[in-house]
């Protein structure tokens, strides 16, 4: 069997990759894995699948023996963070993240709050393997209840961030996406003083990520020409990512918080050996500013789970995604949209600076294309001479074309495309051979499956 685990937990379209019967069956294995006697926690964004999948998950974990408790509609690190502060056994989102409605996923947590690792992933995926029925979907889907008094307890603990700090006299416009931050962002930003505007902030699964959120910045910027603010900042699916907009409309993407945030623990003497992690994808025009003001950037590959492992591993304070998912020490390492979007305002706040005169002192970056090529098929059900041949192909191709520009060319861990990112020096360049590398590599991928 092709393990059901991606980069970031199983992901595919419900109904499909993801059914009843699997997430029943990941429940069973959570629970039969876990050794400690706390319950389970679980919580999910606002996808209409998302209610059928916790009560297959529910089942399996009440089967194997354990306890669970439902947290409801919450943000991804909302999970990480509660198991952490109450001992818990470990956790689960149920999200798909910024992917579209018809997708769904499950994300795993040990009782450290950390993503469950590779070889956790495979217990997991042995015990699901043994167990061969397919179980059937319930006629009636019964409300679970959710635990209102945890919610509030994350809520709070984002509040306490800030140190006291408030954010008074700031105009702030939130894109909540009907996503996972419906739940608490506009409160939160509200009870710290802000004056918050919230589009998009209905709990509708059907609309999740759609035109909206990080991966659609149009609706934000729109709503900024449309009521002026200070800034605005716009979530992904289950708020673990936040892409940030000036008053002017420019873009404060993953590089540029990385870049102004650890500038500003930089000056304050708490970034170890002056280092940031980020990944292949980080701009270059980053990368060499951060360097002339001193800095060291160490690159992984993409993923969050590969950025945190590197600051573990080297001991750094901050690290990131160009996409906006952004790992500080403030919560342990979590991804959290929300916590990046107060700590953006809280500096400005601070400062006294208005975000789009903050941004100008930011780096000037190198013109970059992303490209996703679409295939019509889910790369990991090949064998592996076929997926061998297709990792050859992409090698030469960055190989041949890296002499001129910076490319690099992955599968997606999460949806059936191959991303092509290119940089150069001008824009013209980087159009060209964007589109000369996609659709050449497009031709020879169909080639070797056919």
């Amino acid at each position: 069997m092709q393990s059901i685990f991606g980069t970031d937990g199983i992901r595919g379209r419900f109904n499909e990759e993801i059914t009843y019967s699997l997430a029943y069956k990941v429940g069973y294995a959570l629970g039969s894995i876990l050794e400690n006697k706390s319950p389970i926690l679980i919580g999910r964004d606002t996808r209409i699948s998302g209610d059928i999948l916790l009560q297959a998950i529910t089942k399996g974990i009440n089967e194997s023996g354990k306890k669970f408790i439902n947290l409801g509609i919450c943000p991804t690190p909302a999970i990480p963070f509660l198991i952490k502060q109450e001992n818990l056994s470990g956790g689960i989102i149920i999200s798909a993240s910024h992917n579209p409605p018809e997708y769904n996923g499950i994300k795993i947590f040990d009782h450290n709050g950390q993503k469950i690792t590779k070889y956790f992933e495979n217990k997991i995926q042995k015990l699901i393997e043994e167990t061969n029925q397919n179980i059937s979907v319930p006629t009636k889907v019964i409300p679970l209840k959710t635990n209102k008094d945890l919610m509030d307890m994350y809520i709070k603990s984002l509040i306490q961030t800030m140190g006291g700090e408030n954010l008074s006299g700031l105009k702030i416009i939130l894109d909540t996406c009907y996503g996972s931050a419906t739940s608490c962002a506009k409160k939160i930003f509200q009870s710290l003083g802000a004056d918050v505007r919230v589009i998009n902030n209905s709990q509708n699964g059907l609309k999740i990520n759609m035109n909206c959120g990080s991966t659609n910045l149009e609706p934000l910027k729109r709503a900024l020409r449309e009521s002026p603010a200070d800034m605005g900042f716009s979530f992904d699916g289950d708020a673990d990512r936040v892409i940030g907009i000036d008053s002017k409309g420019n873009v404060l993407d993953g590089d540029h918080i990385l870049f102004l945030w650890g500038r500003e623990l930089m000056e304050q003497k708490i970034l170890t050996n002056n280092l940031l992690i980020s990944t292949q994808m980080a701009n270059l025009g980053f990368e060499k500013a951060w360097k002339k003001i001193g800095g060291i950037l160490h690159r992984t590959d993409v993923g969050d789970k590969y950025v945190h492992n590197a600051i573990k591993e080297k001991r750094a304070v901050l690290g990131g995604e160009q996409s906006g998912h952004i790992l500080s020490k403030i919560n342990n390492f979590s991804g959290d949209g929300i916590l990046t979007a107060l700590q953006i305002s809280k500096y400005c706040k601070k400062k006294n600076i208005n975000l789009n005169d903050w941004l100008k002192s930011s780096f000037e970056p190198f013109p970059q294309k992303l490209t996703n090529i679409n295939l019509d098929f889910n790369i990991n059900k090949f064998n592996l001479k076929t997926k061998l041949l297709i990792d050859q192909t992409i090698e030469i191709f960055q190989a041949t074309y890296s002499d001129n520009c910076r490319v690099y060319i992955r599968l997606s861990g999460t949806e059936p495309v191959i991303r092509v990112l290119v940089e150069a020096n001008n824009h013209k360049k980087v159009d060209s051979l964007s589109s000369e590398i996609s659709n050449k590599l497009f031709l020879e991928i169909n080639k070797i499956l056919n």
